[in-house]
């Protein structure tokens, strides 16, 4: 519970910013027997232009609560090493200084003033240790002057000082100017004739808490904002397969790398063409950003714009590099590709890898193994008029056909500076698939185990894509 402000005295002020020294003759006041000096005269709590917190009447100027971190007598205590806040007063009347008496904060700990003659003084003393600004509306606009904007300081503060909450002095009776200078910005607005100690150090609290409370809001804002462009991209990136009419099982699994809530550069996609022929593709766009996802749902989409329009193999990759070329932010940027195209009777594919690992594929009686990579051709990007072999593969009457990216196989195994790999990779999915999994069981427990094997998340992307055929 905040500790109440004490009784506000008068407070003795100077235009040099320190206190007046306590006649060593006089007894100690009612006010002064109730609380310690906040600080020694003459001590200056923020350099040559700060302004120090004055010492009280009747009390040894050498006792500091703010040195020393003991309670008064009347119990209002400061909390050992809990943060002192900072005002900084922006103000170029020289008369004004008394404009801030002695300010307290809820526990009874002096706030330390500054006082800047203009805004260029202010962006030397805004240090990181500053928690709030006492702006002057009435101070001169820096630069070529601004008639028609009655608060262009206050734009140019809020542009200086983003982080900091902000309070508006402005002249007694001028409300609808104070409003104003709320709605552009500002945490609160006061009149300059009506400020007293309490006041203003109670403005002071109410200004920092809520900066603090609208800079959460914004973060969250911005979280849910951030949310939902996630899941824009998970609908580009892992979108629904298009295989009415076709007797295969999908399955697909994604999880990001270490230490990334958002997806990366992984991509997939499955779809059957009018003829029967089902087409499947996985990639991975080099990188982890949302520049990186985005291009990866650039990539899928025309992926399936054109396997719909009939291309496959080398003329359909070619047309891909095409629009990774126009599209990429950097001319280092690439991206690997695997595509299966599967004939109707659902024996026989056509294969083209560029740059990409192998599909795996598992059939019963027979050992797990990857399919041909010889003719593996180069990523998309790297190589200008590149070509990329298609492959025939006989797949059989019975299969499971695996497509992976290089997340998979690239974690390591233990502690040392061996990598699973896709020998490691062929050995564990033989393991689960003689345990009887199948399906998305068979790839949930693939990527854990390889996660397992890393000793903790893995650092790149994972995507996993598997389709059956059962006799």
């Amino acid at each position: 519970m905040p500790v109440p402000v004490p009784r506000q005295r008068a407070i003795p002020a100077a235009e040099s910013g320190q206190a007046q020294a306590a006649s060593s003759g006089a007894g100690p006041s009612p006010e002064g027997a109730s609380r310690k000096a906040a600080a020694p005269a003459g001590n200056t709590a923020a350099g040559s232009t700060g302004r120090t917190a004055p010492a009280t009447p009747g009390t040894d100027a050498g006792t500091a609560i703010a040195a020393s971190g003991t309670t008064g007598p009347a119990g209002a205590g400061v909390q050992a090493g809990a943060p002192t806040l900072t005002l900084l007063v922006i103000e170029d009347d020289p008369g004004a200084s008394a404009v801030v008496p002695e300010l307290l904060d809820s526990a009874g700990k002096p706030i330390r003033v500054r006082t800047a003659r203009n805004l260029t003084e202010a962006g030397r003393l805004l240090t990181d240790d500053v928690h709030c600004i006492l702006l002057d509306l009435a101070l001169p606009t820096p630069g070529p002057a601004q008639d028609d904007d009655e608060l262009a300081v206050l734009r140019h503060v809020l542009e200086l000082a983003p982080r900091h909450a902000v309070l508006a002095l402005t002249a007694s009776g001028d409300a609808e100017r104070g409003a104003e200078a709320v709605r552009v910005g500002a945490q609160d607005y006061l009149f300059r004739d009506e400020l007293d100690g309490r006041l203003l150090s109670r403005a002071i609290r109410y200004a920092v808490e809520r900066k603090r409370s609208d800079t959460a809001e914004r973060r969250l804002a911005e979280g849910r904002l951030r949310a939902q462009e996630n899941r824009r991209l998970e609908r580009g990136l892992l979108p629904t397969p298009l295989l009415e009419g076709s007797s295969l099982r999908f399955a697909a699994r994604y999880r990001p790398g270490r230490s990334r809530a958002l997806l990366g550069g992984d991509f997939y996609d499955t779809v059957r063409t009018p003829d029967g022929t089902v087409h499947a593709m996985i990639g991975d766009v080099c990188g982890h950003g949302p520049d990186e996802a985005a291009l990866g749902v650039e990539l899928r989409i025309a992926w399936r714009a054109l396997t719909l329009a009939g291309l496959c193999g080398d003329q359909l990759l070619g047309t891909l590099q095409q629009v990774l070329e126009h599209e990429r932010s950097d001319d280092e940027i690439f991206a690997t590709l695997c595509t299966v195209d599967i004939a109707p009777d659902g024996r026989h594919a056509g294969l083209c890898l560029a740059g990409h690992p192998a599909p795996l594929i598992a059939r019963p009686g027979r050992p797990v193994q990857l399919l041909p990579y010889e003719n593996n051709g180069p990523a998309l990007g790297m190589l200008p008029g590149a070509r990329w072999p298609r492959t025939q593969v006989e797949l059989g009457a019975e299969w499971s056909l695996m497509l992976y990216t290089d997340g998979l196989i690239e974690g390591h195994v233990g502690e040392g500076r061996e990598r699973l790999g896709q020998d490691g990779m062929v050995e564990l999915v033989r393991r689960q698939l003689s345990e009887g999994l199948r399906g998305e069981e068979l790839l949930r427990a693939t990527v854990n185990e390889a996660r397992n094997l890393n000793g903790g998340e893995l650092t790149d992307d994972v995507a996993v894509l598997l389709l059956d055929r059962t006799a």
